[in-house]
């Protein structure tokens, strides 16, 4: 399994802020977000080869609970599976990040599920290629209710700019079984400064909306740097 980074910090977003937690990250990604704050794992995709039972002893010398396998696109190797079993096995507390395009028979105890908004499209400027690849996959309603289906969810949504949550709630009206209570909205932001200067409209914007705000714990403390 291609693996970029492992580490041990605190969930950052979501549900669980705030709780211990071992972040597995794995590298390759079949979109590409032009915000993107792990481009070592999507444009420029960086990692190393580790057989499977070498990651679950590394996985498991922590002494920690929660363990958060994100990405990347953490459901793109099939070696996820095998994984997400074993750990489950020995009690570790699971949570995937996903951006919800692709679906695998996985073990987990929350599916944590990033749908890319029209926001996220890159410019074809960037990559004419990327841009029209990224547009047609970044949306798989099937997926989505497959994965709601079968595993307990939260949704949290990328916010760059205020009219970015009425794509929320477009996105929202094509899946109305969707439970709203469980959709997060969490400012697109790669700095301390950038994420209180959208924290401060987007609080507001997702209270009256009827969705829950998450800042991120990791680039108010850290920015946007690795392991953290």
């Amino acid at each position: 399994m291609r693996i970029s980074e492992l580490y041990q910090s605190v969930q950052g977003e979501g549900e669980y802020l705030g709780t211990p937690s071992v972040f597995l990250r794995t590298t390759g990604c079949n979109l590409r977000c032009w915000f993107c704050d792990t481009p070592f794992t999507s444009w420029q995709p960086e990692g190393s080869d580790v057989p499977l039972p070498v990651l679950l002893e590394k996985l498991l010398s922590f002494d920690c609970e929660h363990v958060v396998i994100t990405g990347g696109e953490p459901l793109l190797p099939v070696e996820i599976e095998p994984l997400t079993a074993a750990l489950n096995r020995v009690g570790r507390f699971l949570t995937i990040e996903t951006a919800g395009t692709i679906f695998r028979p996985v073990s987990c105890d929350l599916m944590s599920i990033s749908p890319k908004l029209q926001n996220s499209t890159p410019p074809a400027t960037r990559s004419s290629r990327w841009a029209a690849r990224h547009e047609a996959l970044r949306y798989q309603p099937n997926v989505i209710r497959e994965l709601i289906r079968r595993y307990r969810y939260q949704f949290k949504f990328v916010i760059d700019q205020p009219g970015d949550v009425t794509q929320v709630e477009d996105y929202l009206t094509t899946l109305p079984e969707v439970d709203r209570s469980r959709v997060w909205l969490m400012p697109q932001a790669v700095s301390a400064i950038e994420l209180t200067e959208k924290s401060a409209w987007l609080e507001a914007l997702a209270a009256e909306s009827g969705f829950r705000f998450t800042s991120r714990w990791q680039i108010a403390e850290f920015g946007n740097v690795r392991g953290r």
